[in-house]
């Protein structure tokens, strides 16, 4: 079924257009790209108008929403101006045709705004002369041509069905399945063997997530090219009673709690009346009515998160104070917020859920690293402000979580933490005997928990291992019964894929480090192979975790090694590891790394001149830094959505992220610190293109919020400047990272080719496996 869009009747009108009319001058046809200032807001608009037959048929584009080819009725262009009307809502325009441009006025409800048009395409981010042709990439991913058991797409293309889902009942069960052209759209199927219904089809953005709201409604989310101001949606599992929930140009919605015990709300926040600070909203999930239930007002110390219970109250908020301190604030009595703790932004104390199974509404599950180094799980009295017990801490690992049953008064399931593989400690009687169960069935792969009924008796196991992309087992609790639902990536053999092995290491300074490395098979046969060095994104309280990853065993199937190293400032191995890391980004971060690369060349499992450096965010920085930093280190090097410029990226940031700056720059730096502003250009990479001496790949989001396109466009100018042929690859319908299949299979290939190039032909190896 075709969505539909709920919008405002200005908005309505202008992406229901279909320009028809008698062409008095050839110069009208074309493309014409617009903005229109809605109240403080500018909607930028796309007009196609075409000639056929002596008539204008047009359509126009509304690329904000995700709208394109709708339209208008009684056009008409004469004496070089251009009119048409909205007969049922009372809408007109009129423009003056001026050389190429189009100066007229929309007039509507006794409102009159201006709206121009120039000819051509709307502008697109970035210098658009940079990036390198197609058919340029496509021989630089030719030149990867080995006879090999798996093409880059049985890596990268999205999975037949995925994100299985029961509703609350377990009536229905929903899924994606994609279809022929790559769309994924969402099916509902009443159990045990209806006839599967496509519910939410996929059109020109991509679905970016959905659920079951309640028995008989779903919910989505979709953005505009990756520019992740997402927005929510609404629709019947008949497909009927399609809604737009959040219809406002420029903002991005959250899900804060999703509400079992009121099937027909839920609570959001939104950064609708102020970019930089999200404010809490109760939705109508059935009309789209919205009820804001508190107000962010102070913009200079805004609040950064909210802790309602599950009957939708607001118990909590934690607000950021001089930009780098934070204060709890809870309702020790109904609606009157009192300041509980005073924490700087370093401390770890949130709510992980609240007990609702004590006689003491005020008794919750806190994550905390108030007393240890180590992030745990304590119970906490939050009127009382003081801890009753701990429960739960690991002595090398920071503890991830909890699981609550509703269905059984709330009762303690089990805790869990990531260590070198994910691990689940079990507490309940029941979960001890379903934890038993799934792994005496399933001995060899990690599960977990992907859905359940509301009341327990269905569950979805997912199953994962290093070689094994996911496989889908149902679970009836009543029988015992374990039935195979499905295999995501059915083409890719467990026996063919690559070993990631954890590894430790001591760094150059002294400090005790984790990471994993992939081997093909020519490494387990004694060979010393190239080597992908990975570092991953964040940087700050993110890690590399053990399981299937698409990159690295694409990697080990064309004969490289792939290294991921948890440097300092990972997240998961407590507050002092993770603050070890804080102004050391891009030095002994980097070096960290570094001393990964030699480790695993002291085994003996890599060749030392074969090392490329290649990574995403600021594992892209990473790559830049790298190959400035050490130049003879690294053979090569892709840089993907990554920093150039740590002064501009820091004035390019989301309006979000602008209250968190102060924390920003007590991560990164802070240019108004002079020894800082130092170390900042030291370790810019774009101020260092002179040492960069090996191949380097730049890859590219156009619409990226948090790693602007500039980034990459600095460092592309700056080495092209020098006469480096640069491969350049832009995606403009992309924001940070790829989503859309069809442009990261057309990544992976380049790389491929890139990796082939720089690794295997450049010391006469024949490209095959």
């Amino acid at each position: 079924m075709k969505k539909t869009v709920v919008f405002s009747l200005l908005f309505l009108m202008l992406i229901s257009s279909f320009f028809t009319g008698n062409l008095m001058a050839q110069d009208i046809t074309g493309t014409w790209s617009g903005k229109l200032d809605v109240q403080g807001q500018e909607l930028p608009l796309v007009l196609h108008i075409s000639k056929e037959a002596g008539q204008l048929t047009s359509t126009m584009d509304s690329p904000a929403q995700g709208a394109t080819g709708i339209g208008v009725d009684e056009t008409t262009f004469s004496d070089n101006t251009l009119s048409f009307k909205i007969n049922q809502i009372g809408a007109s325009y009129e423009g003056t045709l001026e050389g190429n441009t189009l100066n007229g006025t929309f007039s509507q409800a006794g409102m009159e705004l201006p709206l121009s048009f120039e000819k051509g395409e709307p502008e697109k981010p970035g210098n658009t002369a940079l990036p390198t042709p197609d058919e340029e990439l496509e021989r630089l991913a030719s030149i990867d041509n080995g006879i090999y058991a798996y093409a880059v797409e049985d890596y990268f293309q999205k999975p037949k069905a995925r994100t299985f889902r029961f509703s609350p009942e377990g009536t229905y069960m929903s899924y994606f399945e994609k279809d022929d052209e790559g769309k994924s759209h969402v099916f509902v199927k009443k159990l045990p063997d209806g006839a599967p219904k496509m519910v939410i089809q996929e059109e020109e953005e991509l679905i970016r997530g959905y659920g079951w709201a309640n028995e008989n409604r779903l919910v989505y989310v979709m953005d505009k090219g990756g520019n992740e101001n997402y927005h929510l949606f609404a629709v019947d599992i008949d497909g009927s009673n399609e809604m737009e929930l959040t219809p406002y140009d420029d903002v991005r919605v959250e899900i804060l709690e999703g509400l079992k015990e009121d099937k027909d709300h839920m609570i959001v926040s939104m950064n609708k009346n102020n970019a930089e600070v999200f404010e809490p909203y109760k939705i109508n999930i059935l009309t789209g009515a919205i009820e804001q239930l508190y107000t962010n007002e102070d913009t200079a110390n805004p609040i950064m998160g909210y802790n309602f219970d599950k009957d939708g109250a607001l118990r909590g908020f934690t607000k950021l104070r001089d930009g780098v301190n934070i204060d709890m604030y809870y309702a020790k009595e109904s609606g009157d917020f009192e300041l509980v703790k005073a924490l700087s932004w370093k401390d770890t104390f949130a709510i992980a859920n609240f007990d609702y199974a004590s006689s003491n509404k005020h008794v919750a599950y806190v994550i905390s690293n108030l007393e240890s180094d180590k992030a745990e799980i304590v119970k906490y009295d939050l009127k009382a402000d003081k801890e009753i017990e701990k429960v739960f801490a690991h002595d090398r690992y920071d503890v991830g979580g909890l699981s609550l049953s509703r269905n059984r008064n709330w009762e303690l399931d089990y805790y869990s933490y990531q260590g070198e593989k994910s691990e689940v400690i079990p507490v309940s009687d029941y979960y001890k005997k379903l934890h038993k169960k799934i792994t005496k069935k399933f001995p060899d792969y990690q599960y977990s928990i992907a859905d359940a009924t509301d009341d327990e008796s269905k569950y979805l196991i997912f199953l994962q291992s290093d070689k094994l992309y996911g496989k889908y087992y149902s679970y009836d609790a009543k029988t015992g019964q374990f039935d195979f639902l499905y295999d995501l990536m059915p083409q890719l053999k467990e026996e063919d894929m690559a070993e990631m092995r954890p590894i430790r290491f001591t760094s150059r300074d002294g400090l005790e480090l984790e990471g994993y490395i992939t081997l093909p098979k020519e490494a387990l046969a004694g060979e010393r192979v190239p080597v992908i060095v990975n570092p991953h994104g964040g940087p700050q309280g993110v890690r590399d975790s053990w399981g299937f990853n698409p990159e690295a065993q694409l990697f080990a199937s064309r004969g490289y090694a792939t290294l991921q190293v948890n440097f300092r400032i990972s997240g998961g191995y407590g507050r002092e590891f993770l603050e070890s890391g804080f102004k050391e980004i891009g030095r002994k971060c980097m070096d960290d790394v570094e001393d990964g690369l030699a480790y695993v060349v002291e085994q003996g499992w890599v060749d030392k001149d074969k090392a490329a450096i290649y990574g995403g965010s600021h594992g892209g920085y990473a790559v830049l830094r790298g190959m400035t930093k050490t130049p003879d280190l690294y053979a090569a090097g892709v840089d993907y959505v990554g920093v150039s410029n740590l002064f501009t990226f820091m004035e390019t940031i989301p309006p979000y992220w602008k209250p968190y700056l102060k924390i920003i720059k007590e991560i990164w730096y802070d240019e108004d610190v002079p020894e800082e502003k130092a170390i900042m250009e030291e370790v810019s990479p774009v101020f260092h293109v002179d040492k960069i001496k090996k191949p380097l790949f730049v890859v590219q989001g156009a619409n990226d919020p948090r790693v602007n396109i500039d980034e990459s466009d600095q460092i592309v100018e700056a080495l092209r400047a020098k006469g480096y042929n640069v491969p350049y690859l832009v995606r403009y319908d992309e924001g940070h990272g790829f989503g859309k299949e069809e442009n990261r299979i057309m990544l992976y290939k380049a790389m491929m080719g890139f990796f082939a190039k720089e690794l295997k032909q450049a010391d006469g190896r024949v490209i095959s496996n």
